[in-house]
Protein backbone atom coordinates (compact mmCIF):
# COMPACT_ATOMS: atom_id res chain seq x y z
CA UNK A 1 0.00 0.00 0.00
CA UNK A 2 2.91 2.21 -0.16
CA UNK A 3 2.25 3.06 -3.80
CA UNK A 4 -1.36 3.75 -3.23
CA UNK A 5 -2.22 6.63 -1.11
CA UNK A 6 -5.55 8.00 -0.24
CA UNK A 7 -6.30 11.43 -1.41
CA UNK A 8 -8.02 13.66 1.05
CA UNK A 9 -10.93 15.63 -0.18
CA UNK A 10 -11.05 19.26 0.74
CA UNK A 11 -14.34 20.26 2.21
CA UNK A 12 -15.96 23.17 0.43
CA UNK A 13 -15.89 26.35 2.51
CA UNK A 14 -18.66 28.90 2.45
CA UNK A 15 -17.30 32.41 2.36
CA UNK A 16 -19.67 34.54 4.48
CA UNK A 17 -18.29 38.00 3.76
CA UNK A 18 -19.76 38.35 0.24
CA UNK A 19 -23.06 36.90 1.50
CA UNK A 20 -23.25 39.52 4.26
CA UNK A 21 -22.41 42.28 1.75
CA UNK A 22 -25.24 41.19 -0.52
CA UNK A 23 -27.73 41.05 2.38
CA UNK A 24 -26.73 44.54 3.55
CA UNK A 25 -27.26 45.90 0.04
CA UNK A 26 -30.72 44.25 -0.16
CA UNK A 27 -31.77 45.77 3.17
CA UNK A 28 -30.41 49.18 2.14
CA UNK A 29 -32.28 48.98 -1.16
CA UNK A 30 -35.50 48.05 0.66
CA UNK A 31 -35.24 51.10 2.95
CA UNK A 32 -34.45 53.46 0.09
CA UNK A 33 -37.37 52.31 -2.06
CA UNK A 34 -39.90 51.94 0.76
CA UNK A 35 -42.91 54.26 0.55
CA UNK A 36 -43.94 55.78 3.86
CA UNK A 37 -47.50 56.87 4.46
CA UNK A 38 -48.09 60.49 5.25
CA UNK A 39 -49.69 61.59 8.50
CA UNK A 40 -52.82 62.63 6.61
CA UNK A 41 -53.65 59.03 5.74
CA UNK A 42 -53.05 57.60 9.19
CA UNK A 43 -55.76 57.19 11.80
CA UNK A 44 -54.44 59.48 14.54
CA UNK A 45 -55.70 60.18 18.02
CA UNK A 46 -54.49 63.61 18.97
CA UNK A 47 -52.79 63.85 22.36
CA UNK A 48 -53.91 66.06 25.17
CA UNK A 49 -52.23 69.43 25.48
CA UNK A 50 -50.02 69.69 28.56
CA UNK A 51 -49.06 73.34 28.10
CA UNK A 52 -52.53 74.73 27.42
CA UNK A 53 -53.48 77.83 29.34
CA UNK A 54 -56.66 78.23 31.31
CA UNK A 55 -59.75 79.43 29.52
CA UNK A 56 -61.08 81.51 32.42
CA UNK A 57 -62.60 84.41 30.56
CA UNK A 58 -65.16 86.76 32.12
CA UNK A 59 -67.64 86.95 29.26
CA UNK A 60 -67.50 84.25 26.66
CA UNK A 61 -69.68 82.42 24.23
CA UNK A 62 -69.35 78.69 24.76
CA UNK A 63 -70.01 76.36 21.85
CA UNK A 64 -69.96 72.64 22.53
CA UNK A 65 -69.66 69.82 20.02
CA UNK A 66 -70.09 66.26 21.24
CA UNK A 67 -68.69 63.13 19.63
CA UNK A 68 -71.89 62.65 17.57
CA UNK A 69 -71.63 66.17 16.12
CA UNK A 70 -74.46 67.73 18.14
CA UNK A 71 -73.95 71.44 18.85
CA UNK A 72 -74.74 73.45 21.97
CA UNK A 73 -74.68 77.24 22.34
CA UNK A 74 -74.02 78.47 25.90
CA UNK A 75 -75.21 75.17 27.33
CA UNK A 76 -78.41 74.75 25.31
CA UNK A 77 -78.77 72.46 22.31
CA UNK A 78 -78.70 74.07 18.88
CA UNK A 79 -79.01 73.02 15.28
CA UNK A 80 -76.44 74.31 12.77
CA UNK A 81 -78.89 76.98 11.56
CA UNK A 82 -79.68 78.11 15.12
CA UNK A 83 -75.98 78.25 15.87
CA UNK A 84 -75.36 80.37 12.79
CA UNK A 85 -78.10 82.89 13.67
CA UNK A 86 -77.03 83.07 17.32
CA UNK A 87 -73.44 83.79 16.29
CA UNK A 88 -74.59 86.45 13.83
CA UNK A 89 -76.71 88.16 16.52
CA UNK A 90 -73.78 88.11 18.95
CA UNK A 91 -71.44 89.40 16.25
CA UNK A 92 -73.74 92.36 15.62
CA UNK A 93 -73.79 93.24 19.34
CA UNK A 94 -70.11 92.75 20.24
CA UNK A 95 -67.36 91.52 17.91
CA UNK A 96 -64.71 91.50 20.64
CA UNK A 97 -66.29 88.82 22.82
CA UNK A 98 -64.22 85.62 22.85
CA UNK A 99 -65.72 82.31 21.73
CA UNK A 100 -64.72 79.13 23.55
CA UNK A 101 -65.17 75.98 21.45
CA UNK A 102 -65.38 72.80 23.50
CA UNK A 103 -65.15 69.83 21.16
CA UNK A 104 -64.96 66.17 22.08
CA UNK A 105 -61.71 64.46 21.02
CA UNK A 106 -63.69 62.20 18.66
CA UNK A 107 -65.52 65.06 16.96
CA UNK A 108 -65.27 65.16 13.20
CA UNK A 109 -62.99 67.89 11.91
CA UNK A 110 -65.78 68.93 9.53
CA UNK A 111 -67.97 69.94 12.49
CA UNK A 112 -65.18 71.89 14.15
CA UNK A 113 -64.29 73.77 10.98
CA UNK A 114 -67.99 74.54 10.46
CA UNK A 115 -68.12 76.28 13.85
CA UNK A 116 -64.87 78.16 13.21
CA UNK A 117 -66.12 79.27 9.79
CA UNK A 118 -69.43 80.52 11.21
CA UNK A 119 -67.55 82.45 13.92
CA UNK A 120 -65.47 84.19 11.28
CA UNK A 121 -68.54 84.94 9.16
CA UNK A 122 -70.14 86.62 12.19
CA UNK A 123 -67.00 88.69 12.77
CA UNK A 124 -66.04 86.82 15.95
CA UNK A 125 -62.35 86.25 15.34
CA UNK A 126 -61.34 85.65 18.94
CA UNK A 127 -62.09 81.97 19.30
CA UNK A 128 -60.24 79.36 21.31
CA UNK A 129 -60.30 75.60 21.47
CA UNK A 130 -60.57 74.09 24.90
CA UNK A 131 -58.37 71.08 25.54
CA UNK A 132 -58.21 68.68 28.43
Amino acid sequence: MSGLYQRRRNRPALNLVPLIDVLVMIVFFAFVTMQFRTAATLNLTLPKVETAGKNDLAQTITIGIDNKGIFSFNGTGATPDELKTALQKQGQMDKTIPVLIRADENTELKKLTFVMDKCREAGLNKFRLQSR
